[in-house]
């Protein structure tokens, strides 16, 4: 059963630079959740929120005027077929509390923003083993596409990544503005 603390919703600032990488070190210094080594500066952290916040979208969910989390979205790859296509990324505090609701609200929000927007396709990579975050992707509507076999290594080990997809549009007819 979740519990019943109340979530608010909004487009990352700058200002949330430093709440946001304070949210993400312990995911890149102890976990394989994330693949970089290095946790980004607020500086870098700031800069990444205005980029993909303009061409895509970053938000962030706050319990009680604390940030307990943010999702967002990127290039998927940079060549301009794949213009269409984000990839995503959620995170929540590590010691933020549990089944809030908070990472589906805030993927939710995500995947609204990202069609009105109008891409057509979502894909996200998930470090394996993550239960969690393949029940919450799955939860959503993600298909499992592929794993990627020990392509990070990280904390002494070869990690898996976890390749899922979602339709965001359907059909296959061209974009809007090839119309």
């Amino acid at each position: 059963m979740p519990n019943t603390v109340p979530i608010t919703l909004r487009d990352a600032a700058a200002s949330d630079a430093a709440a946001c990488a304070a949210l993400y070190a312990p995911y890149v210094t102890g976990t394989a959740v994330s693949f970089e080594d290095v946790p980004p500066s607020d500086a870098e952290m700031a800069r990444r929120i205005e980029t993909y916040g303009a061409s895509h979208a970053w938000l962030v969910a706050e319990a009680d005027g604390v940030l307990v989390g943010y999702a967002y979205a990127s290039p998927y790859r940079p060549r301009p077929a794949y213009r269409w296509t984000a990839e995503t990324s959620v995170y929540l505090g590590l010691d933020a509390p549990r089944r809030t609701g908070a990472g589906r609200a805030l993927y939710a929000a995500l995947l609204e923003r990202l069609t009105a927007r109008g891409y057509r396709q979502v894909i996200t990579g998930i470090a394996l083993p993550n239960d969690a975050s393949v029940g919450l992707h799955r939860a959503l509507g993600f298909a499992e596409v592929g794993v990627e076999r020990q392509v990070g290594w990280k904390l002494g080990a070869w990690h898996d990544l976890l390749r899922m997809q979602r339709a965001l549009v359907p059909g296959t007819g061209a974009p809007d503005e090839l119309r």
